[in-house]
């Protein structure tokens, strides 16, 4: 029997229906495990990445209230307690406790007295790939402050010339030690600008600012910028007083 166009339609598509059936069928037969191990194994993935992220933030917790332990012992003068606490965040995963522990030690070996360990700890943090680059140039700052009167003033300004431009971060600091390196140098034609810069800089501490400003003066910079005077009001023209007419002289 003949089939009209519109059977002959449905046939065929469920023929094809058909045959996408068997071979999804025949699919999931040969591949259907491999899937389900995929499946698995991406939620395993997906569960360890959320375990991992809560882990880190409760682990980075603890290190914070670890550091902040050791800064309060600190700050009593009690450098036997936070020294173990420094010593236990140096192994951190997290490169910013490593770097605040770092720079605490080196501030206690200062105020112990002992400036060659600080500089030695300064020197590893700014020789310190892993920390960013703010932590490093502080370091280099900080070390430098403390080397400043045994260095040679081109050590300095080797250092620091990069540190100490204007906009910079470390303006100040840096910028006032190239200053007084470049007198040393009898390089007072450099040591203006750089003071004169930092006196301009509003974000500059007031107390380097001021001595900045006094130092550019003394080198004859102007490191004030002066308001403009203000323009003088227009004075009237003074008119002289009418002379009376002479009077008609009669013939």
């Amino acid at each position: 029997m003949a089939l009209k166009p519109n059977d002959a339609e449905t046939f065929l598509k469920e023929v094809d229906d058909e045959l996408r059936r068997e071979q999804m069928g025949n699919f999931l037969k040969r591949y259907g495990w491999w899937l389900i191990a995929a499946f698995a194994l991406l939620l395993a993935a997906l569960g360890g990445w959320i375990w991992w992220k809560e882990h880190s933030k409760a682990v980075a917790g603890v290190q914070g209230e670890t550091l902040t332990a050791a800064l309060d012992s600190l700050e009593a003068g009690n450098r036997n307690a936070a020294l173990p606490k420094l010593a236990e965040l140096a192994n951190s995963d997290v490169p910013g406790y490593r770097a605040a522990a770092s720079f605490a030690r080196a501030n206690s070996e200062t105020s112990a007295g002992n400036a060659p360990a600080a500089i030695a700890t300064l020197r590893s943090i700014a020789a310190n790939q892993d920390f960013d680059e703010i932590y490093r140039q502080a370091a280099i700052v900080r070390q430098t402050q403390l080397e400043f009167d045994t260095l040679p003033p081109q050590q300095v300004v080797q250092r620091l010339r990069l540190l100490a431009r204007p906009g910079s971060p470390w303006l100040g600091s840096a910028g006032e030690m190239l200053g007084v390196a470049y007198l040393k140098m009898h390089r007072a034609d450099l040591a203006g600008p750089v003071f004169a810069s930092i006196g301009r800089d509003e974000n500059v501490p007031p107390s380097i600012r001021t001595r900045a400003v006094q130092m550019a003066g003394s080198l004859g910079i102007n490191a004030v910028d002066e308001p403009a005077a203000p323009a003088a009001a227009a004075q009237p023209v003074p008119v002289a007083p009418a002379q009376p007419a002479p009077a008609a002289t009669k013939e």
